[in-house]
């Protein structure tokens, strides 16, 4: 299934009231296209995480709207085209690594497809392994699991809030480099938000650098994903660099 264009009008967000209120996000004005991944990097607590709840449609905005292709978030959500992704797996313990991928379907509301489990079960390189629990897997494979649960449902937008935060250096750098091509290869729309520069030029076609709170964007940088995103290259660094000095200008 394709992927749904991502469209923020005016969209800002303000917690409490009174001496409490926290301004979180500035109005925001953003398309973000069909099929593309972008990426949202910015300082610890500048509202990356809520911009991403918001097009989720898990938090409301306090102005503006969200659309995503013809539809509100809540509606998308509805019909089970958007998935999530989290830092932590989530996986239910008591289930099987295939029960936990394919409650995937049950939650976006589809029939149950024990082949196109075992398939993807395949594709992120857990073959063998559909019958353990989670305790029994590794973190990276965990995350391996988490992000096919995500996907089984084929959704048109994928939002992933850290997704390979909690794995050590070395699985996280393999995880950008394998799992990726399973959303990219389908078309589907995904948001990423991380504090790795290097995951944000690996992973993403745009990259949306962001303010301290209220969050608002500072640099929009794109990113070819045909020629630049091999590591090491100068290609590659000078990206890095662009991201780091935008980075830098809003912490100085």
């Amino acid at each position: 299934m394709s992927g749904a264009a991502v469209e923020l009008n005016g969209v800002s967000k303000v917690f409490g009231t009174g001496d409490a209120k926290v301004d979180a996000v500035a109005p925001l004005d953003l398309m973000l296209k069909a099929g593309q991944t972008t990426a949202l990097v910015g300082p610890s607590g500048c509202g990356k995480s809520t911009v991403l709840r918001m097009i989720a449609g898990l938090e409301d905005p306090t102005t503006g709207t969200v659309q995503i292709g013809t539809e509100t978030p809540k509606a998308l959500a509805r019909r089970g085209a958007v998935s999530m992704a989290f830092q932590d797996p989530s996986l239910l313990p008591w289930r099987t690594l295939h029960s936990n991928i394919a409650l995937g379907l049950k939650l976006a509301r589809k029939p149950s497809n024990p082949d196109q489990v075992n398939a993807l079960i395949d594709l992120v390189g857990l073959s063998g392994f559909g019958d353990r629990r989670p305790a029994e897997l590794s973190g990276g494979m965990r995350q391996r699991a988490a992000i096919a649960r995500c996907l089984i449902s084929e959704p048109e937008l994928v939002l992933l809030d850290e997704p390979f935060g909690a794995v050590d250096a070395i699985t996280r750098n393999r995880l950008n480099l394998e799992l990726p091509p399973l959303w990219r290869d389908r078309g589907t729309t995904a948001v990423l938000v991380t504090h790795s520069v290097q995951e944000a030029v690996l992973l993403s076609d745009r990259i949306l650098v962001l303010s301290p709170r209220p969050a608002a964007v500072v640099a929009d940088i794109t990113v070819d994903q045909t020629t630049i995103p091999v590591p090491n290259t100068p290609d590659f660094q000078r990206v890095c660099d662009d991201v780091s000095d935008a980075l830098g200008a809003v912490a100085a």
